[in-house]
């Protein structure tokens, strides 16, 4: 590996540049999703620590690179990936501190949500995760985070209440609401087009639920406005711990015997819960399903634990797979958004495509959504997956993706920056704040990214 002499910069960790032997294979490894997209930066800086940010961004200033930030890379269309420029890779930095007393953590940015949550469960404590236990909680908190228990919790960013970050001139800022709030209030939310490196994130912690317990049906795939009219009707019924989602997929195998197995729409409830009799009762309404005889599997209320919960999404987005995924906020109701998404399940030319609808994804209590760029932009949120493993398919499911999108877009009212698809549209970044939001983050760019160091949201 070519170092440029990064002792001399004060740089402990490795600097890889576009021509090094093993650039390519460094490159690769900075995106999650197994499909790579053509982007070459010129320099890769691997942080050994939090101190070689503040070198990073001199060298950067110095050989007038513009400036990416990676944690895990899981960004479906690879965000943080960018030519003609440098990648501060900061998937090195792991470490966390769980202060019990004061029920808050300092989390440092490559940390994964299946690191985090064990070791916060065993002291009787919790946090909003990522569904994916292997994302990263740089890029998800900066995205607002939709985690686990949202309804009830908020988004993620909603309990970061401090970062320390380091800005386009190399400073070293604490963010709190005391000092520097506007950039507090950017970092909960604002995405891949953040102005400065986060290095570190103190949390607030919440009480562990003693009880997790699910309830599942699935429907066959004709039955969709029916199913998602009655689920998103009783949604209104269910405790904001509950979480609620609809899912447009292919039936797992525990499902049906069928062969092939048929496309479905399942209806999957969470409940978290002071007590198995308390999630009991608050999967409740869930029980009343006037169709419940159509089901082609059902289950009620099954106790289960955090980590079967992170599987099931392993199993749903495994690893070294294509990805491609877009989002989209709306007014439309469930019934009528999900039935315009259904013919393109059924004809996805991957059975592992899908479509995941959750229910009010972050919350209702407006208190929740507070102080923080990350914005809800409708009353339904859908988020369409192309997943394929053959690199000969790569056209054929991107374009399915692109068709799916573009049968739900004219009922749009916006996206949600952390899982958009940002290369499909020049619009896709701005669509994913309110009005107000997007220029008070253009406002705040100027002022503490004035000479434009730092890479700006990726478009087309």
């Amino acid at each position: 590996m070519m170092r440029e002499h990064g002792q001399a910069r004060g740089i402990e960790g490795a600097i890889v540049q576009r021509g090094d032997a093993d650039y390519e294979a460094v490159r690769a490894g900075m995106v999650w999703n197994g499909l790579k997209p053509g982007r070459f930066p010129e320099v890769i800086v691997r942080a050994a620590s939090e101190r070689d940010v503040p070198e990073a961004i001199g060298l950067a200033r110095s050989r007038g690179l513009r400036v990416a930030v990676r944690a895990g890379g899981h960004s479906w269309c690879g965000s943080s990936l960018r030519s003609d420029g440098m990648l501060i890779d900061l998937s090195r930095l792991r470490r966390f501190d769980i202060d019990v007393a004061s029920a808050t953590a300092t989390v440092q940015p490559a940390v994964t949500g299946s690191e985090l949550a064990p070791e916060l469960a065993a002291r009787g404590l919790a946090f909003p995760t990522g569904h994916c236990g292997s994302v990263a909680v740089g890029g998800y908190l900066l995205s607002g985070g939709l985690g686990w228990n949202s309804g009830a919790l908020g988004p993620a960013c909603r309990s970061v209440y401090e970062i320390e970050a380091v800005t386009a001139d190399g400073e070293v800022v604490r963010c709190n609401e005391d000092e520097n709030p506007d950039l507090l209030w950017a970092a909960r939310g604002a995405g891949p087009g953040f102005f400065a490196v986060v290095t570190s994130f103190r949390l607030r912690l919440h009480r562990h639920p003693r009880a997790i317990m699910s309830t599942t049906y699935a429907f066959p795939l004709a039955d969709i406005e029916k199913v998602a009219n009655w689920a998103a009707g009783t949604a209104n019924e269910l405790e904001p711990t509950v979480e609620l989602s609809l899912v447009l997929s292919t039936a797992a195998p525990h499902m049906t015997k069928e062969r092939p197995r048929p496309k479905v729409i399942v209806v999957a409830a969470t409940a978290f819960a002071e007590s198995s009799e308390q999630a009991a009762q608050s999967l409740g309404p869930l029980q009343n399903c006037p169709f419940a005889d159509r089901a082609l599997f059902r289950a009620a209320d099954e106790p289960v634990s955090l980590d079967a919960l992170y599987d099931a999404s392993t199993d749903v987005w495994p690893a070294q797979h294509r990805y491609a995924a877009d989002t989209l906020w709306s007014q439309a109701d469930f019934g009528t958004l999900l039935s315009k998404l259904g013919d393109a399940v059924a004809s996805a030319p991957s059975d592992k495509s899908l479509v995941l609808a959750p229910v009010s994804p972050a919350s209702h209590d407006q208190d929740l959504l507070r102080d923080m760029a990350f914005s809800v932009l409708g009353d339904s949120y859908v988020v369409p997956y192309a997943i394929w493993d053959d690199p000969a398919e790569d056209g054929i499911n991107i374009r399915w993706l692109r068709e799916a999108m573009s049968a739900v877009e004219p009922l749009g009212t916006g996206h949600y920056i952390a899982e958009a698809d940002l290369t499909a549209s020049p619009t896709r970044a701005e669509r994913s704040f309110t009005t107000s939001d997007w220029q008070r983050l253009q406002t705040l760019r100027a002022r503490y990214d004035p000479e434009g160091v730092f890479h700006s949201y990726l478009i087309p």
